[in-house]
């Protein structure tokens, strides 16, 4: 029961876009199986399904599957509307994200394949950018803030984009 559920859940993620295990679980109920959060949750974790952006909705992938055409534009577009605030000092970038978001953006952003990024650590709400060298960092902040460049209200800050219209406590 258990391979032929997760069977039908990658047969699911590869037919619709679905973001959340409520979601996956409402859909596999559809297609007649029972199952709690908590299986579907042990499921996910399992199949190491990814939760990454198509460009419009943040959507669970199978592992090493990239988002279908993930552009800068829809970088740019994923950071128009989930990120609030790129930082960076002598080790790292930092990414602020909208609560629940930040997950789904360092996927994005593990799938573009930039040189300068080792890979990511993503919490609900902040991003960790492990970069391959200090020489990179200044510039990898720079490119991580150019995809807010076509965003509104986006004051400069001490060098980085700050969005106060998206600052989940603001």
């Amino acid at each position: 029961m258990k391979a032929r559920r997760q069977r039908k859940i990658l047969e699911i993620i590869h037919r619709q876009p679905v973001g959340t295990q409520a979601e996956l679980a409402r859909v596999l109920h559809a297609n007649g199986f029972e199952v709690t959060q908590a299986t579907v949750s042990r499921d996910v974790k399992e199949l190491g399904l990814v939760k990454a952006s198509d460009g419009r909705k943040l959507r669970y992938l199978p592992p090493g599957e990239q988002p279908v055409g993930l552009t800068e534009d829809r970088m740019r577009h994923l950071f128009r509307d989930y990120v609030w605030e790129v930082e960076a000092n002598e080790s790292l970038v930092v990414i602020k994200t909208l609560p629940g978001a930040a997950q789904g953006v360092a996927s994005a952003l593990d799938y573009t394949r930039w040189g300068e990024i080792l890979g990511t650590v993503a919490g609900d709400d902040t991003i960790f950018v492990a970069v391959k060298s200090r020489g990179q960092i200044s510039e990898l902040k720079r490119r991580l803030t150019g995809l807010l460049e076509g965003c509104t209200d986006a004051p400069q800050t001490g060098g980085s984009r700050f969005r106060p219209d998206r600052r989940p406590d603001g």
